[in-house]
Protein backbone atom coordinates (compact mmCIF):
# COMPACT_ATOMS: atom_id res chain seq x y z
CA UNK A 1 0.00 0.00 0.00
CA UNK A 2 2.88 2.32 0.64
CA UNK A 3 3.80 1.99 -2.58
CA UNK A 4 1.32 3.46 -4.36
CA UNK A 5 1.10 6.75 -2.08
CA UNK A 6 2.99 9.56 -3.22
CA UNK A 7 2.83 12.89 -0.73
CA UNK A 8 5.07 16.09 -0.19
CA UNK A 9 7.53 14.62 -3.16
CA UNK A 10 8.32 11.57 -1.91
CA UNK A 11 8.37 9.10 -5.29
CA UNK A 12 6.59 5.83 -5.30
CA UNK A 13 9.61 3.79 -5.13
CA UNK A 14 11.38 5.34 -2.21
CA UNK A 15 11.72 3.39 0.37
CA UNK A 16 13.28 3.18 3.95
CA UNK A 17 14.56 6.11 6.58
CA UNK A 18 15.51 8.34 3.94
CA UNK A 19 12.37 8.40 2.23
CA UNK A 20 10.31 8.91 5.41
CA UNK A 21 12.73 11.80 6.49
CA UNK A 22 12.14 13.44 3.07
CA UNK A 23 8.82 13.12 3.26
CA UNK A 24 8.23 14.64 6.64
CA UNK A 25 10.03 17.43 5.97
CA UNK A 26 8.66 18.47 2.98
CA UNK A 27 5.47 18.23 5.09
CA UNK A 28 7.07 20.73 7.47
CA UNK A 29 8.19 22.91 5.22
CA UNK A 30 5.15 22.96 3.06
CA UNK A 31 2.54 23.09 6.30
CA UNK A 32 4.91 25.08 8.85
CA UNK A 33 2.14 27.45 10.07
CA UNK A 34 -0.39 24.91 10.35
CA UNK A 35 -0.59 23.98 13.35
CA UNK A 36 -0.24 19.80 13.65
CA UNK A 37 -3.47 17.36 14.35
CA UNK A 38 -2.96 14.57 16.34
CA UNK A 39 -2.79 11.27 14.63
CA UNK A 40 -5.67 8.93 14.20
CA UNK A 41 -5.69 5.90 12.74
CA UNK A 42 -7.78 4.96 9.56
CA UNK A 43 -8.34 1.30 10.19
CA UNK A 44 -11.47 0.41 11.71
CA UNK A 45 -11.97 -1.23 15.38
CA UNK A 46 -8.35 0.86 16.02
CA UNK A 47 -8.75 2.03 19.48
CA UNK A 48 -8.60 5.70 19.54
CA UNK A 49 -8.34 8.18 22.92
CA UNK A 50 -9.51 11.54 22.01
CA UNK A 51 -8.72 14.43 24.95
CA UNK A 52 -11.80 14.82 26.65
CA UNK A 53 -13.23 18.65 27.15
CA UNK A 54 -15.83 18.79 30.17
CA UNK A 55 -15.18 22.83 30.78
CA UNK A 56 -13.42 24.11 34.07
CA UNK A 57 -15.76 24.36 37.06
CA UNK A 58 -16.06 27.71 36.93
CA UNK A 59 -17.16 27.94 33.44
CA UNK A 60 -20.34 25.01 35.33
CA UNK A 61 -20.66 27.59 38.01
CA UNK A 62 -21.24 30.14 35.62
CA UNK A 63 -23.97 28.45 33.47
CA UNK A 64 -25.72 26.59 36.65
CA UNK A 65 -26.27 30.82 38.21
CA UNK A 66 -27.60 31.57 34.74
CA UNK A 67 -29.87 28.32 34.48
CA UNK A 68 -30.97 28.36 37.96
CA UNK A 69 -32.22 32.21 37.65
CA UNK A 70 -34.19 31.73 34.51
CA UNK A 71 -35.71 28.44 36.58
CA UNK A 72 -36.51 31.02 39.52
CA UNK A 73 -37.94 33.86 37.31
CA UNK A 74 -39.93 31.84 35.20
CA UNK A 75 -41.80 30.52 38.13
CA UNK A 76 -42.08 33.70 39.54
CA UNK A 77 -43.75 34.87 36.39
CA UNK A 78 -45.86 31.70 36.49
CA UNK A 79 -46.86 31.38 40.51
CA UNK A 80 -47.92 35.22 41.39
CA UNK A 81 -47.20 38.53 41.09
CA UNK A 82 -43.72 38.17 43.27
CA UNK A 83 -41.87 40.44 41.28
CA UNK A 84 -38.85 40.75 43.91
CA UNK A 85 -37.77 36.82 42.84
CA UNK A 86 -38.14 37.67 39.37
CA UNK A 87 -36.02 40.83 39.21
CA UNK A 88 -33.78 39.00 41.90
CA UNK A 89 -33.36 36.13 38.97
CA UNK A 90 -32.54 38.76 36.79
CA UNK A 91 -29.34 40.29 38.86
CA UNK A 92 -28.91 36.39 39.37
CA UNK A 93 -28.50 35.95 35.52
CA UNK A 94 -26.68 39.07 34.96
CA UNK A 95 -23.98 38.14 37.62
CA UNK A 96 -23.79 34.67 36.15
CA UNK A 97 -23.39 35.98 32.68
CA UNK A 98 -20.63 38.39 34.19
CA UNK A 99 -18.66 36.08 35.90
CA UNK A 100 -18.77 33.81 32.43
CA UNK A 101 -17.24 36.36 30.22
CA UNK A 102 -14.89 37.72 32.39
CA UNK A 103 -13.34 33.75 33.03
CA UNK A 104 -13.17 33.17 29.44
CA UNK A 105 -16.02 30.86 29.09
CA UNK A 106 -16.34 30.60 25.00
CA UNK A 107 -12.76 29.35 25.11
CA UNK A 108 -13.83 26.03 26.98
CA UNK A 109 -15.76 24.48 23.74
CA UNK A 110 -13.64 22.10 21.83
Amino acid sequence: MAEHVEAAGVSARQSGAGAAQQGVGAMQRAGADNESAPFVSQVPGTPVSFPSYHGRPVSWVAVSLIMAAFLAGGLALVFGPTWWLFWTAIGVAAVGTLLGLSTGIFDDWY
